[in-house]
C-alpha cells in the first residue's frame, strides 16, 4: 500500500502542519475596544524590540499609561522610548492607531481590522502596507497590498506606517540547514517532494518515464481522497448554449 498523501496529512490536522504558537512571544493585537479607545487616546511608551518566529516582523513591547502591556508590530523607524497613542484623537503620527475614519487620504497604513475592535487582521507582514483612496458614506476604500481595492467600516483601526523588515526577501538562505530551523519554527513541511518524482504507490502522479503525469491532472468527480490531487474540477463542460 501507499503512503499518505501530503494532502490527506495536512487536512488531517497533524502537529507537523498546526503552527506551534506556545513557542511565540505572544498575540498581536490592538488595544482592548473599550470606550476610551471608542472617544479619547491613550499614550504608550515602548519598552523593547523583540524577535518572534511566529512574525516576519519584529515585535515591540509597549506598555500604556493604565498599566496594560501589550505586543505590536514595529513600524519602520520605531525606537524603544518613544511615545506612540491609540485611540479616536490620536495623532497622525507614525505608529498610531486611529479608526480609518480618522486617517487621511494616502497615508500607509498596517495591521487593519475587518471588523471594529477584532484586533487587526490584515497586512501584517513585514514590509507590506495598503492606502486610503476614498471614502463612501460610512465606508473607507482602501487599496490592499495585492492592488485589489476593498471598503472597510470607518470604525475599523488601522496603525499608521510601514511594517519592519522589509527586506527580509532580498537575503537569501544560502544553506539548506538554514532553512529546515526557519521551516521547523512554524512547523512548516520542508523539504517538500514534487508528486511526480515519488512512485506509482505513494502519490497519483507518480511514476513513469520522466517527469511527468501522464494523465490528467483534472482528478475525476467523486474521486477518493486519495486520488483527490490536482487541479479543481470544472463545475461543468462542453460549450455554454
Amino acid at each position: 500500500m501507499g503512503k499518505t498523501l501530503i494532502t490527506q496529512k495536512r487536512g488531517k490536522g497533524s502537529s507537523t502542519y498546526t503552527a506551534p504558537s506556545f513557542n511565540y512571544v505572544a498575540r498581536v493585537t490592538h488595544r482592548k475596544y473599550d470606550e476610551r479607545e471608542k472617544t479619547s487616546v491613550t499614550y504608550g511608551r515602548v519598552l523593547d524590540i523583540v524577535h518572534c518566529s511566529g512574525h516576519s516582523t519584529p515585535l515591540i513591547k509597549v506598555r500604556f499609561e493604565n498599566g496594560e502591556d501589550i505586543y505590536l508590530f514595529a513600524p519602520e523607524k520605531i525606537r524603544v522610548g518613544d511615545v506612540l497613542a491609540s485611540g479616536l484623537q490620536a495623532p497622525i503620527e507614525r505608529g498610531n492607531t486611529l479608526p480609518l475614519k480618522n486617517i487621511p487620504e494616502g497615508t500607509e497604513i498596517f495591521n487593519l481590522e475587518i471588523m471594529p475592535g477584532d484586533g487587526g487582521k490584515l497586512i501584517r507582514t513585514s514590509g507590506c502596507f495598503a492606502k486610503i483612496v476614498g471614502r463612501i458614506g460610512d465606508q473607507i476604500r482602501v487599496v490592499l497590498p495585492s492592488k485589489k481595492q476593498k471598503l472597510f467600516n470607518a470604525e475599523c483601526r488601522a496603525t499608521i506606517g510601514i511594517p519592519a523588515g522589509g527586506g527580509r526577501k532580498e537575503k537569501p538562505f544560502l544553506k539548506a540547514g538554514t532553512r529546515m530551523f526557519a521551516m521547523r519554527a512554524r512547523n512548516k513541511l520542508y523539504p517538500q517532494t514534487s508528486g511526480v518524482a515519488m512512485n506509482a504507490v505513494s502519490h497519483p502522479f507518480g511514476s513513469g518515464r520522466g517527469r511527468h503525469i501522464g494523465k490528467s491532472k483534472v482528478p475525476p468527480r467523486g474521486a477518493s481522497p486519495g486520488r483527490n490531487v490536482g487541479l479543481i474540477k470544472a463545475r461543468r463542460t462542453g460549450r455554454r448554449r
